[in-house]
């Protein structure tokens, strides 16, 4: 009864520290992170702009593209806002259900982003193994459906982690040692029984980035047998250079995304490093999809080159 009466019973707000142990200096942290979504705004932006416009790029790998470069931005707004008022104007207080709310959002646009990652890894799959057929396939139609299912699938299995938080009433701190409100980091703090919410967190992750990682690898495993049998080197070299943008950008994802995953729930890495390497993981790939793509595709170099080109005109 004891640690009942030093519970917090349904507290309406938390307090987000922003990065133990390094706040005398996640001022200027802030303005690192700013430039990336900066850079991040800009350049999904941009490919929004360019990817509807240019008729050329209207086929289902630029399509995904685009989905994910809205997914992105999502992500940033989500992330950006508090964490730099919690890192420049000290301002840690945040209501306990809009803690909630971007706990939701930041990980069903994670998990919207690794579904429009396989969609990428199956579009390049079919372009590869069954050309002939690959605009019969991938109709506009089915790449409705697949974006909703993406969608659909991240939305509600992430929203089962907010109700399971919501049905504990004792908690034991309101402080939330991170710089945003991430489903690990707000279940600690519970003084109940947290086991199905763990759980449930895990196979929430693994349903949607185990499951995607899975199949995107035998998509590269088929693609990659695919290619080896092609008998020119001309080919093969095509082959591959139309796969080298999302296998990095693939990577990026998954490795940092795997690697915050399991350093918070069974790792020992020091807190700093892993609310760092979680942000990182959160920021930096919307900030280098649209630079990995852009520098991939001579349309989209050609299109940015001539948008900077006219705005250099204007103020001439």
């Amino acid at each position: 009864m004891a640690s009942i009466n030093m519970s917090y019973l349904d507290p309406t707000t938390v307090m987000l520290i922003g990065i133990p142990g390094l706040e005398h200096v996640q001022f200027w942290i802030g303005f690192s992170f700013f430039v990336v979504c900066v850079v991040a705004f800009l350049g999904n932006i941009i490919l929004l702009i360019i990817i509807p416009a240019e008729r050329s790029l209207h086929q289902p790998m630029y399509i995904f593209l685009a989905v994910l470069a809205a997914t992105d931005i999502g992500l940033c707004v989500a992330i950006a806002p508090k964490m730099l008022a919690i890192f420049w104007f000290g301002s840690r207080s945040m209501a306990f259900d809009a803690c909630l709310a971007q706990l939701f959002f930041i990980h069903s646009l994670q998990g919207m982003e690794s579904g429009i990652l396989l969609a990428m890894a199956f579009d390049r799959y079919v372009a590869i193994c069954d050309p002939l057929r690959h605009t019969s396939i991938l109709t506009p139609f089915i790449l409705v459906t697949l974006v909703l299912v993406v969608a659909i699938r991240a939305m509600v299995l992430v929203g089962i982690l907010p109700v399971l938080i919501k049905r504990l009433h004792f908690f034991h701190s309101i402080v939330i040692a991170h710089s945003y409100c991430e489903h690990m980091a707000v279940v600690k703090l519970a003084a109940e029984d947290i086991r199905v919410n763990k759980t449930c967190g895990l196979l929430v992750g693994f349903t949607i980035l185990g499951f995607d990682m899975i199949f995107i690898i035998i998509s590269y495993i088929l693609i990659f047998q695919a290619v080896f049998r092609l008998h020119q080197k001309e080919a093969r070299l095509k082959a591959f250079n139309t796969c080298t943008a999302h296998i990095f950008v693939f990577l990026e994802f998954y490795i940092l995304a795997f690697f915050s995953f399991f350093s918070h729930r069974f790792g020992h890495v020091a807190p700093p490093t892993h609310i760092l390497l979680s942000t990182i993981y959160l920021l930096v790939p919307p900030a280098l999809n649209p630079i990995v793509y852009g520098v991939k595709n001579k349309v989209i170099r050609k299109r940015v080159a001539q948008i900077f080109f006219l705005n250099c005109q204007s103020r001439q």
